[in-house]
This record gives C-alpha cells, sequence and structure tokens, in this order.
C-alpha cells in the first residue's frame, strides 16, 4: 500500500475513534463518529474542489498543496502534463517543419477538405493556380480554377493519370495531380511543365522540318539510281548489287521520312477536324484487300468479321493505324497462317481487333512496343523494312480518338492487337447485319 495512502487512512482512523470516543463521553458514540466522518468528507470535498479549480484554471497557475496522497495525485497529473506538453512541442514542431518544407517546394500543394474547399495552400500555389493562401482559405477550389477539364477532372475521382492546364498567365503550363489522402481529403499537386512543353514543340518542329528537308535529296538519289540501273554499262553483277543495295536504303530511308512526317502531323494538327461516320464492313474488306496484297505469294489466310455500330473518326488517320496493324501481322506471320480483322461494337464500346497466328511477342516487350524506334528484333525488323514507328503512329492515333491499344501476345502463340474505342465514339443508330467471318 502507498505510504500516503496508509497515512490518510490512519488520519481518517483516528479521527473516527476520536469522534467516537468523545460521543461516548457524552453518551453518544455513533453521534461522534458521524460528526467526525462529516468532518473528513467535507474536508475531501475541499480538496477536491481546490483540485478542480487548478485543473480548470490551467498549468501555469501554483500547484495547490493539498497534502497526503493528494500531492501524489497532483504530481502524477502534473509529470503526465508535463509529458503531453513536451510531445505536443514535438508534433508543433514537425508540423512546422514540413509546412516550411512545403512551403520552399516549387510545386503548388493544395490541401481540399471533403468538400473540395481549400484548407491550406503553399506560396507556390499562386503562380502556378493563381490561388491565394490566406485569402482563397475555405472557398471552394472550383470557383477559383475555373477551367471546365479541371473542374470534370475533380469530380470524376480517377486520379491515375494527371491533367495539363493553361496556368492564370500565359504561356504558362501546369500538370496538375490529385492525391487523395485522410477521409476524402485531397492533396491537389502542381509543376510548371512550361519549359518542358517548349522543347517537345521545339522537338516536333525539328523533326517535321528535317523530315521536310531530307524529302527531296532522297527523290533525287532515288531518280539517278533507277537512271543508273537502266544504263547499259551497268550489266555486271557487282555494279547491279550495288545500285539494287543502294535503292534498298534509299527507299527505306523514304518509308522512314514519310512515317516521321506522319507523327509530327498528327502531334501537331487539331483532333476531330475531319471526322465522320465510317462504314466498318466496307472499312474491313478495303483493310482485307491490303493484307492480300501484301501477303502475295505467302497466301496467307484473311478473315473478315464485322458486328454493330459504325465508328466516329478520321478515316485516314485510322486507316493509316489499322494498314500498320495488319502489315505487322502478316509480317510477322508465317505463310499459310491466318490473319483475322475484327469490328465488335456495342452500347459501351467498340473494338477492333487484328489476329494473328504468328510467332507471338514475349511479355517484357509489350509495355514497350509503342515506343519510337523500338524493335523487338532490331535486326529482323530491319531485314523486313519496319521503320519501328509503326506502332507510335497507331498509339497517336488512338489517342486522338480517346481509344487505346490492348495487346495479348505470347511466343509461339500469335499476337492480339486491339483497338478499344469508347461509346461516344459510336454512330447511333447505325445497326446493321452483321458481316459473317468470311475468308479472303
Amino acid at each position: 500500500m502507498h505510504p500516503e495512502l496508509r497515512r490518510d487512512l490512519w488520519v481518517a482512523l483516528s479521527v473516527a475513534t476520536v469522534g467516537g470516543l468523545l460521543g461516548s463521553a457524552f453518551g453518544h458514540p455513533v453521534t461522534g463518529v458521524s460528526v467526525a466522518l462529516g468532518f473528513l468528507i467535507t474536508l475531501l470535498f475541499v480538496k477536491l474542489a481546490r483540485l478542480h479549480r487548478w485543473l480548470v484554471r490551467g498549468r501555469p497557475s501554483p500547484i495547490p498543496e493539498l497534502g497526503g496522497l493528494w500531492d501524489e495525485v497532483i504530481r502524477e497529473v502534473h509529470k503526465g502534463d508535463r509529458a503531453s506538453e513536451r510531445h505536443k512541442e514535438r508534433l508543433t514542431g514537425l508540423f512546422d517543419r514540413l509546412q516550411a518544407a512545403a512551403s520552399a517546394m516549387p510545386d503548388a500543394m493544395v490541401v481540399l477538405t471533403q468538400r473540395d474547399v481549400i484548407e491550406w495552400a503553399n506560396p507556390p500555389a499562386e503562380r502556378l493556380l493563381g490561388l491565394h493562401a490566406e485569402r482563397d482559405a475555405g472557398a471552394r477550389i472550383v470557383h477559383l480554377i475555373r477551367d471546365p477539364a479541371f473542374g470534370a477532372y475533380l469530380a470524376a475521382g480517377d486520379y491515375h493519370e494527371p491533367l495539363i492546364l493553361k496556368g492564370p498567365v500565359d504561356p504558362l503550363e501546369v500538370i496538375v495531380q490529385i492525391i487523395p489522402f485522410g477521409a476524402r481529403e485531397k492533396l491537389v499537386m502542381a509543376r510548371d511543365v512550361t519549359h518542358v512543353k517548349r522543347l517537345e514543340e521545339m522537338r516536333r518542329h525539328f523533326v517535321a522540318d528535317v523530315s521536310h528537308e531530307l524529302r527531296t535529296p532522297l527523290t533525287v538519289l532515288q531518280g539517278f539510281l533507277e537512271t543508273f540501273a537502266d544504263l547499259a554499262d551497268a550489266k555486271d553483277d557487282e555494279t547491279r548489287s550495288a545500285i539494287a543495295l543502294m535503292r534498298e536504303q534509299v527507299e527505306r530511308m523514304r518509308r522512314l521520312v514519310d512515317d516521321l512526317l506522319s507523327l509530327s502531323r498528327l502531334e501537331t494538327t487539331p483532333a476531330r477536324a475531319h471526322d465522320e461516320a465510317i462504314d466498318m464492313a466496307a472499312f474491313l474488306q478495303g483493310l482485307s484487300s491490303i493484307a492480300v496484297a501484301l501477303s502475295a505469294e505467302r497466301r496467307h489466310v484473311i478473315e473478315v468479321e464485322a458486328d454493330g455500330p459504325d465508328l466516329i473518326g478520321n478515316a485516314e488517320e485510322l486507316r493509316s493505324a489499322f494498314t500498320n496493324l495488319v502489315q505487322n501481322a502478316i509480317r510477322h506471320t508465317p505463310a499459310g497462317g491466318t490473319v483475322r480483322l475484327s469490328w465488335r461494337a456495342d452500347a459501351v464500346e467498340g473494338r477492333f481487333a487484328v489476329i494473328d497466328t504468328g510467332e507471338g511477342i514475349a511479355e517484357r516487350h509489350i509495355p514497350l512496343l509503342t515506343e519510337r524506334f523500338y524493335r523487338v528484333d532490331s535486326d529482323r525488323a530491319r531485314a523486313s523494312g519496319g521503320t519501328g514507328l509503326g506502332l507510335a503512329i497507331v498509339a497517336q492515333v488512338l489517342l486522338r480518338h480517346d481509344a487505346r491499344l490492348v495487346v495479348e501476345s505470347a511466343l509461339g502463340f500469335g499476337s492480339t492487337f486491339t483497338c478499344v474505342f469508347p461509346s461516344s465514339r459510336l454512330k447511333t443508330g447505325s445497326l446493321r447485319s452483321p458481316l459473317s467471318p468470311s475468308a479472303v
């Protein structure tokens, strides 16, 4: 038992004993004990009231001296209070350092509540997003950033991909990413990408300019080589072989230049400028004719099937993208193999697929296929005439049509390249009798 508690119990027992003895002296022992206990209880309440007053007034007030076990209780409370104060100071210091670090960052940071109200913002948020930390605290962010794209991005709830916005002053461009945290709160981060976008724009113009400049000398070289091949003194095997090799390399460079120009046009011209409804059954029949011509003596089996609404898009761009997929399928499928062209659409999405029975692609290559100049097998791709830009063109065309490319493949089991279009790209009311699978 605690010594102070033992002492207080002895005091209480002594008071009760003295009260009983005094009561016995006057003939009322019980009354004496009651009076003594009442005195003790009154004293306890007085000390309790002083303790309560000290707790309510706060810790800066002097610690009351209540004696006995009360002083032990007060000391323990005071000890815990000092520990809490030290912990609070550490947390406050940590919070201040985190806030100072966030304020020193070059990127904008904005903390939103569950209702998308601005709770805190660092200084760069004013330059990149036009938000002022003190002035705009408590306001809904959509009332201050009025770009419809940002409002749709915030409301959609899918923040896996960032959003590029125009900054509050021209020509500032920022990339915005929203990160959910806590109880449905959000952290909005924005970074200045003006310099990066400018460099990208310079790169596109450089590639376009260089490609245009290369076209003329390549055409001249190709013309002279064709002339040399027809000359009478160019009949020996060595000369013919050299001229044939030069013509082959010039043709390869011409295809590369054409692909670079195609990419440049896709990156610099506005999307949806020439959208139209495309009769997908007739479109696939045209692609199958291209596949037959590409197959030639290799005699691939070309199958075609189409079912569902027509597609809305730029027919020239889509023909270029789909032809690239068909060329790849023919190029990498052994003679006599099967290449199937399929269009299926419903109320949710449309899917154009090129399915082949070729050699297939190892899984590690699939995520990199749409990168420029990426080749699964460089030597084989060059020998077959590939430029390494075909799938990059496909990806860019699909991006302009709000679509995505899905690749399924395994070594030895062929490949399936599927272009998935949203329902907004389907022509309503264009349902027709499906084109049954047919071999060409």
